[in-house]
């Protein structure tokens, strides 16, 4: 059971930083959402089916999403959220992705034909969605939350996310698979309390897994033995129908970790 902590307001901001999961799921299904994590009331790291679960006067209070690249199970709640939150947005959304994410979205998305250009909606000169390129490196500071972008490995350009402030370090793999930049970066800072990571196959599916630029356990079990430090490790984006047996592969591969299945709805812990 991973532990609930109820947030505290002073001065307009949280106490603690407050990680909800809206989705995490490889794929949909009943109760199945796909990737998106709520940070505090304004803040999104990505943007899947998960994000359909907050109120409409939840999604207006959005006001920054952080995308990991650009697969549609990672996107597909920005046009319909700015869409139906479009009467309540008193200002821009600020969308922040790689610069090819961002590309990808203006060209395959929000291009007239798939669906509106909302960066020039209701006008040019006061759209309800802007796009800002951020590049693996940079830390975004937002009232007295750093977020830093790290570059990873996956079948488009990804990345992860380090998020910290006075209460505590979360990060978030994004997709990925086996790569040095994201470990490496969160070993350049004192402190990791929590951690999001995928973990996509059995490792009976480790040629699809390599394939498609994913972890499976062993893979994983590979990987985290280039981090320093020790935190709780939250595992995402299992495939639908094989979640038991993804976990039972992690946690007998991963011994000195504390392991746990993320689901939607759950809050994680600094």
């Amino acid at each position: 059971m991973i532990p609930v902590r109820r947030p505290v307001r002073t001065h307009g901001r949280y106490q603690l930083m407050k990680i909800r999961v809206m989705g995490c799921s490889g794929g949909i299904g009943t109760e199945l959402r796909t990737t998106c994590v709520r940070v505090d009331e304004d803040i999104l790291i990505d943007a899947g089916t998960g994000l359909g679960d907050l109120r409409l006067d939840e999604m207006a209070r959005i006001r920054h999403i952080f995308l990991t690249h650009s697969h549609l199970d990672h996107i597909c709640g920005v046009p319909l959220m700015v869409d139906s939150a479009f009467e309540r947005l008193t200002e821009p959304v600020v969308v922040y992705g790689r610069e090819e994410t961002i590309a990808a979205l203006k060209e395959h998305v929000f291009n007239w034909i798939i669906w509106p250009d909302f960066s020039k909606l209701p006008s040019t000169e006061s759209p309800v969605l802007r796009w800002e390129i951020i590049r693996p490196g940079q830390v975004m500071e937002l009232n007295g939350r750093r977020i830093e972008m790290i570059a990873v490995n996956h079948a488009v350009p990804g990345a992860g996310y380090r998020i910290e402030d006075s209460s505590g370090v979360f990060a978030f793999s994004g997709d990925t698979t086996t790569n040095d930049t994201f470990w490496q970066a969160l070993n350049n800072h004192p402190r990791l309390d929590s951690l999001m990571v995928e973990c996509s196959f059995l490792d009976r599916e480790r040629e699809l897994t390599e394939k498609s630029h994913h972890y499976c356990p062993s893979m994983l079990a590979e990987d985290l033995q280039k981090l320093n430090h020790r935190p709780q490790i939250f595992i995402s984006h299992l495939n639908p129908g094989d979640e038991q047996g993804i976990m039972a592969e992690c946690r007998k591969l991963l011994p000195d970790f504390q392991v746990h299945q993320l689901r939607s709805g759950d809050e994680i812990p600094l």
